[in-house]
Order: structure tokens, then C-alpha cells, then sequence
């Protein structure tokens, strides 16, 4: 061999080593730095502003343990996994290091006999286990998989579901929804650890308000988030400020003049209110065991002209709807066996958000029970927005009506409901006006002020926001006399569960969050189908096009590639 090969080939493979060397750098640099462009026209890879300038300001590391690892995992599940690799890098980056994770499977070293202690302390901390079955030709298996993360912040964690479910929707869509959510899930939980104190809520009572096991579920996860207390309107002079928002649950007795301008007073201070109420004595409870019938009338809780002064009103009527629950029916006897059914129950309708509004947006199913219409009122200066209606196959019933389980026996003519599209949850923003504006006598107005310290607010001292929704129901659970209270949303006839939970905590976080970190819930990840049509007449263009072309293309890259260093180096 020359000296002049020699050298050649020494320069040959200087530059293959130089090659090598970059590519390890560039991917060093590529597994340290991300950038990207995000290209889809939802910004499904984007972080919202809120989620980037929270991260920014994070004083100290958060971790994140990821429990959705494993072997074997279904094709479902492994997509998951990444994404949910993928958004916690995107915090990561924007956190600047300060977000660290791992993932890992539960019962990875565990035994048998110490899996259900594992099991049991996840579920302690809200991580339920999921059971996968496959089935093939030859074989059968089972796996337990946790679509769950915990984050952690110095002595706090918080649970975040990875996999949602929804009503209607198909494994694929499932999964494209629930990819939508994780920056709000992540976000949400981190904003959560990150306070220095919980927000504080009211939790008013006085007028017939329950406060038992039926409330425990709602309760039970509120106080996870939020300081709880019970305020007794009917007693104080007023709501006291600290509260950033009050909740008013199914109340049974009307409110007086004392309690009204507590509650309309607390608003003009700047505080925040969900209000859930029913304007009809109505419900399954009435139904009694031997008989089939009731009669449901109005409940006259004397808030009319307070709805109305913020711009709503709840009409004292229920609503049938076509798209509703199922209740067990006795429909005939063989021997002295009764013979039950489950048939759809017109006054509980299932509500599936259509607003755009991020309380609600991309919200599975709610259910509710004997529930009214409201109607919104022309009320300068306040935004309404409709959160919940009824479907288009519905309508409204006034009451006094009666309601008999005997309407179940024939089956319902759609054309009868034709009357639907009915609000039934309402979120009221902006300045709200005081309903006792010109109506006080001067000595109130003067011990007020020098009594009691306090002014009278015609008008509200900055925006604030009320939620009316018509039906108290919406916030109470089912109880089981052997098992005690249920999960909120948990309709025990089907085993299904509903997103009353959800959309209780989201009507809470709006009222109380001043980081619009619920803005990322708006995020949707749209599923981009294939026109079958093209695919068929098609297939051969475009079988063409990814195979044969790339083949060709590389096979001409070669043999310019080895005619060209021929030519060249033949010559010497």
C-alpha cells in the first residue's frame, strides 16, 4: 500500500471518529435540551401561560413518581406512558430542572403475600388498581396497572389520575381525552402543594341544609383542598370575608330578610358563591315502598328577587328528559317472585356539558334528580354563561304535578319532547347590584355603620362571580345501609359512575383560583380518522409513494455515492 493510501485511509477514519463524536454530542445534547415546534392547531404539545409561569416560579423541586410501569403493557397504556413522559418533560424544561420523575411499577419486588399491603396503602392515598385481562387463542393473562402519579412538594403529596373515563366515548377517544388533561392534572396538583395555605369555604347552613352522610363524599374531598367551616346564616350579622367562597347545598326552609342581605352582602364584599337548590319538593325518597306515586310542589325558598337582582331565576317546574338514569322498576310477578327491570327515569337527567367554559369543558356525563329550569336575566354589566342543559329531547312539567312510576309501563313518544336545551347550571360574573338598594330605613343603615362597623354595599366593590344550579341533589351521595356512603357520582343500578365530583371541585376552583390554571382544561387532543374512502381507491398510490420511492431514492443516493468516489479515485 502507498504512503499516499495510507494517508487517505488515516483521513478516512479521522472522519468517521469526528462523525461518531458529534453524534454522541448531539444526543447528549438532545437528551439535556428540548426544543421543538409545535405544529397541531389545537397547541396540544404547547404549555398554557399560567402552567409556564407557575413552573418558573417554583422555589423548590417537585417530584413526581409515576406508577404506570410495567411489563407488558397494553398498546393503550404504553401510549399513555409516554405521553405522560413527554408533558413532564415539557414541565421539566419549563421549570428549569426544578420537576423530577420517575416511573415505576408497585409490585415490582413484591411477593404475592405483599402486594395487598401495597395495594392497600395506595389506596389509602386515593390510587386505585386497575384489572386488565387478555385473551388470545392460546393464552389468557391478567395485570394489575395503576394509571396514577403521586407528586410530592417537602412533606405534601397529592394523587393525579392519568386515565379518565367518559360516557360515550370510544378506548380511543378515552385516551386522546384523558392525554388532553394531564397538563391541568399536573398543574392543578403542583398549585395545589405549592400554597402556602388552603383556600377557605363556607359551608352555609340554617335553613334545612344537609350536613349527614350524604354529604360525606362532597365534604370529604373538599377538605383535602379547602378549609371547611359551617357558618349558620341564621345566626351572626354577617358572612365573615375570610372566606374566599360559600357553598349553599339543598336548602329546605325559606330565608328571611336577615339571611338574604347576609348572603347579598357578602357578595357585594367581594366573596364568591355556589349555590345548589331545588325549587320543587321532589325525590326518589318519596317514592315510598308501597306506593308508585307522589305529589311534587313548589318549594318557595324566597331568594326570587336575589337571583333575579344578579340576573337568573329558577323556575318552579322539573324536567323530563329522555337521556337519563335508570332506577329499578317492579314490572310483573312469577309465583311470589317480583320481577324487576331497570328502566329509564325521566327526572334524572344525565347533563353532558357542551360549554366551552373550562368548569365544564370536555366534562364526562353528571347526573341529577328532579331538576328545574333557570332562565337567565337581562342584567347590565353581568356575564351569563350556561355550564349544564338539559338534551334536546326534553321538556318542563310546572308544578303542582303529580308523578307516578306508571308513566314507565309505555314507552315514551319523542315528539312529546320537543322543549329542550334547558339551562340548568348558570355561572354569573361582573359587578352585582345589592337587592336591598333603596329599601333600608336609615336607622339600619346608621347602626350598621356605627354599631356594628360596618357599611352597606350598594354595589359590589370589585367583580365576583355566583354559580346557581337547580338541583341540591347534584351535590349529595347515595348510601348503602350494609357499605355506608358511596362515591358522589356513583349510581349504584348500573355501576356507573358520573363526574358530579369533578364538577363540583372545578365550580370550587374557579371561584377560588387566581392563577387561571383551569384554562388548560380548555385543551383538547382531536383524533385525526382516515377517510376510508381514499384509503381504498388510494392504497396502491400510496403504498407506492412510502415504499417503493424511499427504496428508489436510496438506491440512486448509492450509486451516485459509489460512481462518483470510483471516479475520483480511480484517477490515481
Amino acid at each position: 500500500m502507498s504512503s499516499k493510501q495510507k494517508i487517505m485511509n488515516r483521513q478516512a477514519g479521522f472522519r468517521v471518529l469526528i462523525l461518531v463524536g458529534v453524534l454522541i454530542l448531539l444526543n447528549m445534547l438532545a437528551g439535556r435540551f428540548h426544543k421543538g415546534i409545535d405544529l397541531t392547531s389545537e397547541q396540544r404539545f404547547t404549555l398554557s401561560t399560567p402552567t409556564k409561569k407557575m413552573l418558573k416560579e417554583l422555589p423548590e423541586v417537585v417530584y413526581v413518581d409515576v406508577l404506570l410501569d410495567g411489563k407488558d403493557f397494553p398498546a393503550g397504556f404504553q401510549r399513555l406512558k409516554e405521553s405522560v413522559r413527554e408533558r413532564l418533560q415539557s414541565f421539566r424544561d419549563a421549570s428549569g430542572g426544578k420537576i423530577i420523575f420517575k416511573f415505576r411499577d408497585p409490585f415490582d419486588g413484591v411477593s404475592e403475600d405483599g402486594k395487598a399491603k401495597v395495594f392497600s396503602e395506595l389506596a389509602d392515598k386515593g390510587v386505585n388498581g386497575m384489572n386488565i385481562r387478555e385473551t388470545g387463542s392460546d393464552k389468557y393473562s391478567e395485570q394489575i396497572v395503576f394509571p396514577f402519579a403521586i407528586v410530592k412538594y417537602r412533606d405534601r403529596e397529592q394523587s393525579v389520575k392519568l386515565l379518565e373515563n367518559h360516557l360515550g366515548y370510544t378506548p380511543l377517544e378515552i385516551l386522546n381525552y384523558s392525554e388532553s388533561q394531564l397538563e391541568y392534572k399536573f398543574a392543578s396538583a403542583i398549585r395545589a402543594l405549592l400554597r402556602p395555605d388552603k383556600p377557605h369555604l363556607a359551608y352555609l347552613v340554617g335553613n334545612g341544609e344537609p350536613l349527614d352522610w350524604h354529604t360525606y363524599s362532597a365534604l370529604t374531598s373538599i377538605q383535602k383542598v379547602y378549609h371547611v367551616d359551617t357558618v349558620d346564616l341564621s345566626t351572626g350579622t354577617h358572612i365573615p370575608i375570610i372566606y374566599d367562597a360559600a357553598i349553599v347545598v339543598k336548602p329546605q326552609r325559606a330565608f328571611d330578610d336577615k339571611e338574604k342581605f347576609k348572603l347579598d352582602q357578602y357578595i357585594m364584599k367581594g366573596g364568591k358563591l355556589l349555590l345548589m337548590m331545588d325549587a320543587a319538593n321532589a325525590g326518589l325518597d318519596s317514592l315510598q315502598k308501597n306506593s308508585e306515586e307522589f305529589l311534587a310542589t313548589p318549594l318557595d325558598l324566597n331568594l326570587d328577587d336575589l337571583l333575579f337582582k344578579w340576573g337568573a331565576r329558577v323556575n318552579p317546574d322539573l324536567i323530563e328528559d329522555l337521556q337519563s338514569n335508570r332506577i329499578p322498576v317492579v314490572t310483573g310477578m312469577v309465583g311470589d317472585q317480583p320481577q324487576v327491570e331497570l328502566k329509564n327515569w325521566f327526572y334524572m337527567p344525565v347533563f353532558i356539558p357542551t360549554s366551552s367554559n373550562p368548569i365544564v369543558r370536555n366534562m364526562d356525563a353528571i347526573m341529577s334528580n328532579f331538576v328545574s329550569t333557570i332562565d337567565t336575566i337581562a342584567t347590565p354589566g353581568i356575564k351569563k354563561t350556561i355550564l349544564l342543559a338539559s338534551s334536546k329531547y326534553s321538556r318542563p312539567t310546572m308544578v303542582p304535578a303529580r308523578i307516578s312510576l306508571s308513566m314507565l309501563r309505555y314507552a315514551p313518544k319523542q315528539e312529546l319532547y320537543n322543549k329542550g336545551n334547558k339551562p340548568t347550571a348558570v355561572l354569573l360574573e361582573g359587578k352585582f347590584q345589592s337587592v336591598f338598594q333603596d329599601r333600608l330605613a336609615p336607622d339600619f343603615l346608621r347602626i350598621l355603620k356605627d354599631s356594628m362597623h360596618d357599611a352597606y354595599r350598594p354595589v359590589a366593590d370589585s367583580e365576583g362571580a355566583v354559580i346557581v344550579v337547580s338541583d341540591g341533589d347534584m351535590f349529595l351521595n347515595g348510601f348503602n345501609p350494609r357499605t355506608g356512603p358511596q362515591e358522589l357520582g356513583y349510581w349504584e343500578y348500573d355501576k356507573a359512575r358520573f363526574a358530579n365530583k369533578a364538577f363540583l371541585m372545578n365550580c370550587l376552583e374557579y371561584l377560588t383560583d387566581k392563577t387561571d390554571i383551569l384554562e388548560s382544561r380548555n385543551k383538547e387532543s382531536r383524533l385525526r380518522l382516515l377517510d376510508a374512502g381514499r384509503v381504498k381507491n388510494e392504497r396502491n398510490q400510496w403504498q407506492i409513494i412510502n415504499i417503493v420511492i424511499p427504496i428508489a431514492a436510496l438506491l440512486i443516493f448509492a450509486s451516485a455515492f459509489i460512481f462518483f468516489r470510483r471516479r475520483r479515485y480511480g484517477a490515481h
